[in-house]
């Protein structure tokens, strides 16, 4: 969308009036400018000073990623890792300070030291290993965060408080983030502009074999710019976990495709030789306007994925028309026909920039008008669910729905997408906004709290639902118990083997303190029957289709199980096709959140059993204590929803 090059690139003879040529010359500059100014419209709670400061929070950590990104595709690479290297470096810091003792100083050296090792080894095999850049950062996704998951045993770590502070704000208003952000961006432009390896990574971007001719030595460069951005992306690490007070293993999933989009929004092209800070900043401030302002417009988060996929098409497709055009032109001496300032130049800049404007503003009217988010009615009620990629949690937003509906309530329905730092988001835009109450469904207890603590700074009361917040005040927790539930499995899988046999647990999420709360209830119940061995536990993250590979190939080396505990029922869907005629008969298996399709499979007899949280109800109770609290009437400090073992002989009960 920008024509951002090398500043040694730009033609003397563009002229034309300063704001003209800039806008023409700064696609995304135009967009970003149009954004503002069309969710300022939009959304009367947009345009106010700390909704602007939550933009740039929001866009803080995917800005650094981006900026280290920046080096690498200027050199026609792709670094795929940072996401991964980001929380590989926070969950070393955390463990460093905390577990090993290591004075914190020495821990954030540490921290940078391994992103710069991750993107060392990045470089070496893209330049030394002769790998494909995509490959390669690719193999160091999976290592990274293998590694995280490692030595955080796939839970979160404490960060250490002198840390946290890069988190806060400075004078209570001017966040932290947003002051790292800008340092790294004017790092990353004296870099480009000012550097032997700034003008390096232009050469190789743009000729690799006729930089190494002219004398460059294009391996140690490729190490050195693999390394930048490995050091950018540690340092994005720690502001991630320094918002959320605690290094998240599974932290930063899919950053990596933001960092991309960033840059590419920002005027850099894959085939490398042109980009810079400036354009990539844009690019990140885009993604983050969207976000922000479709969560304001009570936008589906399904929508909002649309919305921000067209705008990453748009940016890639303006950028190849942009260069067709340039290539094509005819040239005359002193000056490009395909300049800034000529005419032609001018009416193909006016009309992209018209054609990308009326298309996201297409596109956002199109999803306000779509729009299913919102129910409609006086008092307002923000709910943030952790996913809703799972039958549980889609159904607790139909409780919700259904109740906000009936009682004339305007509630906004957000998805987390397991991600705490989008969790964390979506909790401060409901806090600008004003709303009267949010209702959250943590990703992570412990993360959520900071987000939490600001609606209580706002006197916002917050429910928490299905899992608790730390470290925060809540008007009330709604949930089941896990751990109980656990027990209950425990006991009723115990019950249905006569107390003897071998079983399998397929875990949820890493990290989450749903898995973490039903496995524990689970291994505390099971230790009562010593007949009874646990012979692997694997995660499957509470999907369907993981569930199915993980059991397949436990089956493996575990033929003559004779029970399976999974810790969702989607989980124990996928174990059930995996077993085939084996599931109900010589294997039972017994899941958790009582589904539909669950209680269908175990009406069936496929699944033996479900221990059903009634999640609609949840959803229900929910909205009916963030209304009781908005309008400053007395909640109990908890709601207990009751769970209970569903088998063949009561799911007529459930169903």
């Amino acid at each position: 969308m920008a024509t951002d090059t090398h500043p040694g690139k730009a033609g003397a003879g563009a002229a034309g009036p300063g704001l003209r040529r800039l806008l023409l010359d700064n696609g995304a500059l135009t967009a970003l400018v149009a954004l503002l100014l069309a969710m300022s419209l939009l959304s009367g709670d947009f345009l106010t000073t700390q909704n602007l400061l939550n933009v740039g929070v929001q866009a803080a950590v995917t800005a650094i990623l981006a900026f280290g990104v920046t080096f690498v595709i200027v050199s026609a690479g792709i670094d795929l890792s940072v996401g991964s290297v980001a929380a590989l470096s926070a969950t070393v810091l955390a463990w460093s300070a905390t577990s090993a003792g290591m004075p914190v100083v020495l821990a954030v050296l540490l921290a940078v030291a391994t992103g710069i090792a991750c993107g060392f080894v990045n470089g070496a095999l893209v330049a030394y290993g002769k790998l494909p850049s995509f490959i390669a950062t690719l193999a160091m996704l999976s290592i990274a965060r293998g590694l995280s998951l490692v030595i955080s045993q796939g839970s979160p770590i404490a960060f250490p408080d002198s840390v946290s502070t890069l988190g806060d704000t400075l004078g209570g208003w001017l966040p932290v983030p947003v002051l790292v952000m800008i340092a790294m961006g004017l790092i990353t432009a004296l870099v480009l502009a000012r550097t032997y390896l700034g003008r390096s990574m232009y050469a190789i971007g743009g000729n690799e074999e006729a930089a190494r001719l002219s004398g460059l030595r294009v391996k140690k460069q490729k190490l050195a710019i693999y390394a930048l951005s490995g050091l950018f992306a540690a340092v994005a690490g720690i502001v991630l976990a320094s918002r959320l007070t605690s290094a998240q293993p599974q932290a930063a999933q899919g950053y990596e495709l933001d960092a991309i989009a960033a840059v590419v929004i920002g005027g850099a092209s894959l085939a490398g030789g042109v980009g810079k800070a400036s354009g990539t900043l844009i690019g990140a401030l885009i993604l983050a306007v969207l976000r922000n302002g479709l969560n304001l417009m009570s936008v589906s988060a399904f929508w909002q994925q649309v919305v921000i996929g067209v705008v990453i098409a748009l940016a890639v497709l303006l950028d190849t028309l942009r260069r067709k055009a340039g290539s094509g032109a005819p040239s005359s001496a002193g000056s490009s026909a395909a300049g800034p300032g000529s005419p032609g130049s001018g009416r193909r800049g006016v009309m992209k920039a018209g054609l990308a404007l009326v298309c996201v503003a297409a596109v956002i009217a199109a999803v306000t008008f779509f729009n299913s988010g919102s129910s409609g009615g006086n008092t307002r009620v923000g709910m943030s669910l952790s996913t809703l990629n799972n039958p549980f949690f889609v159904q607790m937003k139909a409780g919700a729905q259904a109740q906000a509906k009936a009682a004339g309530i305007d509630l906004t329905v957000t998805d987390a997408q397991n991600d705490a730092s989008q969790q964390a988001n979506q909790l401060q835009n409901f806090t600008s906004s004003g709303v009267d109450s949010i209702i959250v469904n943590p990703v992570d207890s412990d993360a959520v709290g900071p987000a939490v603590r600001s609606a209580n700074d706002a006197d916002i009361p917050v429910v928490a639902a299905d899992r608790g917040v730390n470290k925060a005040d809540t008007a009330t927790l709604v949930a089941s118990d896990n751990v109980a539930g656990g027990k209950l499995a425990a006991k009723a899988l115990a019950g249905k083997l006569g107390g003897k046999g071998s079983i399998v647990v397929l875990q949820g999420t890493a990290g989450t303190s749903a898995s973490r709360e039903r496995g524990a209830g689970f291994a505390a119940g099971i230790k009562a029957y010593p007949g009874i061995k646990v012979v692997a536990t694997q995660p499957a993250d509470f999907d369907r289709t993981k569930g199915l590979d993980v059991m397949t190939n436990l089956l493996q080396g575990h033929p003559g199980i004779t029970g399976v505990f999974a810790e969702n029922d989607e989980m124990a869907l996928g174990a059930v096709k995996a077993l085939g005629a084996k599931a109900g008969k010589s294997v039972s298996v017994i899941g958790f959140d009582g589904t539909p399709d669950g209680l269908k499979a175990v009406g069936a007899g496929t699944l033996y059993a479900s221990v059903a949280q009634q999640p609609k109800e949840l959803g229900k109770i929910a909205v009916q204590n963030a209304v009781r609290a908005a309008d400053d009437k007395k909640v109990a400090g908890t709601v207990k929803v009751p769970v209970k073992v569903v088998t063949r002989q009561n799911v007529a009960d459930f169903s």
